[in-house]
């Protein structure tokens, strides 16, 4: 499919589109939106970024105009689970987007860290479309103002990441309340074996649309690792953001105490910085993303989790203070720079204690990261080693890597017609933040092939951005 217009949407839908300036489907729209619209149950292994919400948002807004039903009271026709706040309010503004000229067209969004009643209220009536965390549909369901016996599409959305967020019972939960007769679209970055238990128990015969991660975002990153004792990253962070030419930064850690102790530590290096995790208010997140977004504030912290669904252009740095224990959350957080053609950098702290973690990325992005040694002794720094994937070599943690899987956070969701090009982002709407609280990390898991074996990170001349 070269166009939105071979689909075969109904016109309302496609205005929309045509007024979002979408022209080009990614490849995941691509290969979705006709599946979906044929009523088949489709597995999407593909990341955050690769235009995932438009393949699934596009063929319910289609099934939902085709077939008018009203919805039944507490009830809704479509629903659609994600582990964050931030990640379910920009569906939800996708779906309104899409959906604007499509009359009536409710849809609700039931995420935590704010008051339930105005949920229950919007509920009560029914709705088409329910975008929610799990853990706010559950306690609507427990206090009798939800009913799941009448949902008709069933989205689940970055799978592996409610694995990680310990969602994995509740999901079962809520699968087991909805009607066996039901379509399902189910996504996940990643394929580790629990996951893939969940989608065989889930759905019927289901089509599989693996992407090919896209490189051109990668490619113009550039990648660093520093080599330093983990007490002094800190004082190393402040000395890389007063000395590097930074515009808007993004910050990594592991742990939301980790988070705000970064943020106290450049505060006493007279920084200003702000963290955003999963104990933090939804007004105060809302206020620290608005800040972030706008420009008010330079410098944010996140843990990964958190920083699911921010969208924001312009991040010039990403800091990896604690390298990710699992690969390709690297490749998601650096994604988040080098933007819409322009050029970005990555620059990851690697304590004694992470050499296991830069190796394993290493050999996951199959070339070897540029290091500088700032350890003051102690014990022997590790040697960065050349990626044995590079030549089929072994497999990862006994992954068997291939193709499959999407782009970490290339924002190339497909392209606008701006002046001819251009690159297809989210609706001209704001999310709205929050999140859910963050369990702790689990180990990757052996199964299916992440799809990231195959990342390449070197210049393709003229390949699409």
């Amino acid at each position: 499919m070269t166009s939105f217009n071979d689909f075969g949407l109904v016109e309302p839908i496609t205005r929309a589109l045509a007024e979002e300036k979408y022209v080009t489907p990614t490849p995941i729209q691509a290969q979705t939106v006709p599946l979906a619209m044929q009523g088949r149950d489709v597995i999407g292994i593909a990341q955050t970024g690769t235009g995932k919400t438009a393949a699934f948002a596009l063929p319910i807004l289609n099934h939902l105009y085709t077939k008018r039903l009203r919805p039944a009271q507490k009830a809704c026709r479509v629903l659609v689970l994600s582990p964050t706040r931030e990640l379910s309010g920009q569906i939800s503004d996708s779906f309104r987007a899409y959906g604007r000229h499509l009359r009536p067209l409710d849809v609700a969004l039931a995420i935590g860290g704010v008051p339930i009643n105005r949920q229950v209220r919007s509920l009560a009536r029914g709705v088409e479309v329910l975008v929610a965390t799990p853990g706010r549909l559950l306690d609507l369901v427990n206090q009798r103002a939800l009913r799941l016996d009448q949902v008709e599409v069933l989205v689940l959305d970055e799978a592996d990441r409610m694995l990680d967020m310990g969602f994995i019972h509740d999901i079962k939960r809520v699968v087991a309340m909805l009607p066996k007769e039901r379509q399902t679209l189910f996504f996940s970055a990643t394929m580790p074996q629990e996951i893939t238990r969940l989608a065989d128990a889930m759905l019927r015969n289901p089509a599989r649309v693996a992407v090919t991660p896209q490189a051109s975002t990668a490619e113009r990153v550039e990648q660093r690792v520093i080599l330093t004792d983990k007490a002094a990253k800190p004082a190393l962070l402040a000395e890389l953001l007063k000395s590097e030419p930074v515009e808007r930064v993004l910050v990594f850690t592991r742990t939301k105490h980790g988070a705000d102790k970064v943020v106290r530590a450049l505060e006493k290096a007279g920084l200003l910085a702000e963290a955003i995790h999963g104990n933090k208010s939804q007004n105060q997140r809302e206020r620290v993303l608005a800040a972030f977004r706008d420009g008010k504030l330079r410098t944010l912290i996140a843990t990964d989790i958190a920083a699911r669904g921010i969208d924001v252009d312009g991040i010039s740095h990403v800091f990896n203070y604690d390298l990710p224990n699992i690969p390709e959350s690297y490749v998601h957080r650096i994604g988040r720079t080098a933007r819409a053609g322009a050029d970005g950098v990555a620059i990851s702290f690697c304590d004694h204690e992470e050499g296991a973690f830069l190796r394993d990325i290493e050999r996951l992005i199959r070339m070897s990261i540029p290091s500088t040694n700032r350890r003051t002794g102690g014990r022997p720094s590790p040697v960065p080693q050349e990626a044995e994937g590079r030549n089929g070599g072994r497999p990862h943690r006994g992954n068997q890597r291939g193709n499959g899987g999407g782009n970490g956070r290339g924002g190339n969701k497909g392209n606008r017609s701006h002046g001819g090009g251009g690159h297809q982002g989210r609706p001209s709407q704001h999310g709205h933040p929050g999140g859910r609280s963050q369990a702790p990390r689990q180990e990757a898991t052996s199964g299916e092939p992440s799809g990231l074996g195959n990342v390449r990170f070197m210049q393709h001349t003229g390949a699409p951005r």
